[in-house]
């Protein structure tokens, strides 16, 4: 079962469904830093406006869905392929990675070369983070 850390409090997601903990986490994060970047925002602003957080609102919903699904589309895929492969390594996230970034890329846009630089790009992102996670 994933944790995860907000501001020194343990936050633990408990479905019982792996798939469905790891992409609850990761929207929770994704809303979390929603709301951060917002806040500081309307604090460099210096003002409080209901318009300010109507924004910030609809902004956190149009994000969480879209990074929501695609970590949803990363966890399902990494967790396939651990379980088709008998084995958590880098090549699991590093194959993850490339084919979420590719969908989402071929999603939002229809350019081949995009998709392609946007794989290798969710490839090595998702490669690196792995390869962190294993030094700490």
């Amino acid at each position: 079962m994933p944790r995860s850390s907000f501001a020194k409090v343990d936050v633990v997601i408990d479905t019982g469904n792996p798939l469905l903990d790891r992409t609850v986490d990761g929207l929770l994060l994704l809303e979390a830093r929603a709301v951060a970047e917002d806040a500081y925002h309307i604090a460099k602003k210096g003002s409080l406006s209901s318009k300010d957080l109507e924004h910030s609102l609809k902004k956190m919903c149009k994000e969480g869905a879209y990074w929501g699904t695609v970590a949803g589309v990363y966890t399902g895929v990494e967790y396939g392929l651990r379980r088709a492969r008998g084995t958590n390594d880098w090549k699991n996230a590093m194959l993850a990675g490339a084919l979420t970034g590719a969908l989402a890329s071929a999603v939002t846009n229809g350019n081949k070369d995009k998709i392609v630089t946007d794989a290798l790009t969710g490839g090595a992102v998702a490669t690196a983070a792995e390869l962190i996670n294993y030094l700490t």
